[in-house]
């Protein structure tokens, strides 16, 4: 059996609208691996939302070839569709949940849809609200439970079915921090203990940093970059996954003073950064300016860049050059924007 279990190739997605051509999804060909959890990001418009509707066919695609477990969705019968798409949940940001029933009745429902005799759904969903951690809000309903409490519980319904692909379409937009890191981390879960292969479609990088293994960034219908996710946050080569990854600017867009050189330091979790400027300072005996900055926790791991503007003296910056070698710190010139 191939590791892949989703592949997408030259797919495009137009829509009509008043006589007018609107190209939502253009020449998209990604991977997915069995077994990873692979995000999707991108800003509002990008086409990132209208991908995953094409992913499990619920948007047909204009052209292109959707692969799921090594058939062409696009050549199946409807029934053999309807049996992929089983195997492909989705959760949504706004739960989609059906308030007459509650939680115990929400995750029964996909299962009675499929014939499920009535028993067997019952333990089945007793269990998967377990796995949620809501055993005890099995007779609740949706409005006597906080946003949390719903996406798990939808994530719950979305097990039911044995998928081996959860799609997660802006599934924690909805939620306060706090309550985005516990979901995320139930995800992380499901991944490693039942190897279901998650697809998580977001504009929020720090979702994709928290479990992501792989990324695509879309941006105006294309996928711009794609890699893991360590690597496109410490070398982002596109303007949007800049964007993503420094939401309050650029650092290799920031206006220098005229006449003096900068250095952008990459940390890429080998290394510590904490004391790096003030031991430089010290050692080197120059003064450095911070022009930006930006760390995160990847996997477990401190990474980050940091944009320093370098003196003039031009000893000072050779000394400096040296010091960042012998400690291992990665550096690129940063030109002026």
């Amino acid at each position: 059996m191939t590791n892949e279990i989703i592949r997408i190739e030259n797919l495009n997605k137009t829509f009509l609208a008043k006589d007018k051509k609107i190209v939502a999804l253009n020449n998209i060909n990604l991977s997915i691996r069995r077994g990873e959890i692979f995000g999707i990001i991108g800003l509002s418009g990008a086409g990132k939302s209208t991908l995953v509707r094409c992913i499990n066919y619920l948007e047909e695609p204009t052209e292109g070839s959707v692969i799921f477990e090594e058939k062409n969705l696009g050549k199946l019968k409807k029934k053999e569709l309807l049996k992929a798409r089983r195997s492909m949940a989705m959760i949504f940001q706004n739960f989609n949940l059906l308030s007459q029933r509650n939680a115990l009745q929400n995750v029964c429902f996909p299962m009675e849809i499929a014939g499920v005799p009535k028993a067997e759904a019952k333990k089945r969903a007793e269990e998967l609200l377990n796995v949620v951690g809501l055993s005890d809000r099995m007779t609740s309903y949706p409005s006597q439970m906080s946003g949390g409490q719903k996406q798990r519980v939808a994530i719950a319904r979305a097990l039911s079915t044995n998928p081996s692909v959860l799609l997660c379409d802006e599934a924690t937009s909805a939620l306060d921090p706090n309550t985005t890191a516990q979901i995320l981390e139930l995800l992380k879960k499901i991944n490693q203990e039942l190897g279901i292969t998650i697809v998580i479609i977001t504009h929020e990088m720090k979702v994709i940093e928290s479990i992501c293994n792989r990324v695509a960034v879309i941006d105006d219908s294309h996928i711009v970059e794609l890699g893991e996710v360590k690597d496109v946050f410490l070398h982002p080569k596109s303007k949007i996954a800049r964007q993503l990854i420094f939401p309050h600017g650029d650092a290799a867009s920031q206006k220098f003073e005229s006449g003096k050189r900068s250095l952008r330091l990459v940390f890429d979790g080998t290394t510590a950064f904490e004391p790096v400027i003030s031991q430089l300072t010290l050692e080197c005996r120059a003064m450095v300016n911070i022009v930006a900055a930006n760390t995160k926790t990847v996997h477990g791991k401190p990474v980050g860049q940091m944009v320093i503007q370098l003196p003039s003296d031009r000893d000072a910056v050779n000394r400096i050059m040296v010091y960042l070698i012998d400690k291992g710190i990665k550096f690129e010139e940063v030109t002026e924007a």
